[in-house]
């Protein structure tokens, strides 16, 4: 594993996740039905490399309607089974669940899909996939979709970051 892993930091997906490391600021919009933004709010978020590379740490501060919001999100690629891989907690979006998203993808671009629930009338369960992409050296885009229980998936969030250092 370890020859694999040096690889994979070296020149694979490893490498590709931690260009990312870096201080960013951006925008974070949130929409809660198609077409209508909810909020658009500044976001500052800092991502850095954690146990030698194997993961990414993010950490992000915002708002939403005014009032502060903080988050945390490790991202990941585990080798054994070719799979992207996120936990992610915030003080809004996520209450005091974790959610854990994980994916296997085809064409190499980080993408993950997890589930959190609903407790209307009765439980359902909604998906949420999020997909990560640095376009050039400066731009990282960070775009989530929720997707219904009947599985219409809608924009739920993105976050339009700048490299600031």
């Amino acid at each position: 594993m370890t020859v694999k892993f040096d690889t994979s930091l070296e020149e694979g997906i490893h490498y590709q996740l931690n260009r990312m490391a870096g201080a960013w600021e951006g925008i974070a919009r949130t929409w809660f039905e198609p077409g209508v933004v909810a909020d658009e709010s500044p976001v500052k978020g800092t991502i850095r490399p954690v146990l030698g590379g194997r993961f990414l740490l993010h950490e992000y501060e915002g708002s939403f309607a005014g009032k502060p919001l903080q988050g945390i999100v490790l991202y990941g690629y585990d080798l054994n089974t070719g799979s992207f891989q996120a936990a992610w907690v915030d003080s809004f979006h996520m209450g005091t669940g974790i959610m854990y998203a994980q994916r296997q993808t085809e064409d190499g671009k980080f993408s993950v899909y997890g589930a959190y629930q609903v407790f209307a009338e009765e439980r359902q369960e909604w998906g949420w996939r999020t997909d990560l992409e640095l376009e050039g050296e400066d731009t990282l885009v960070i775009t989530a979709y929720n997707i219904s229980p009947g599985g219409t998936e809608t924009k739920a969030t993105e976050t339009v970051y700048k490299r600031k250092a």
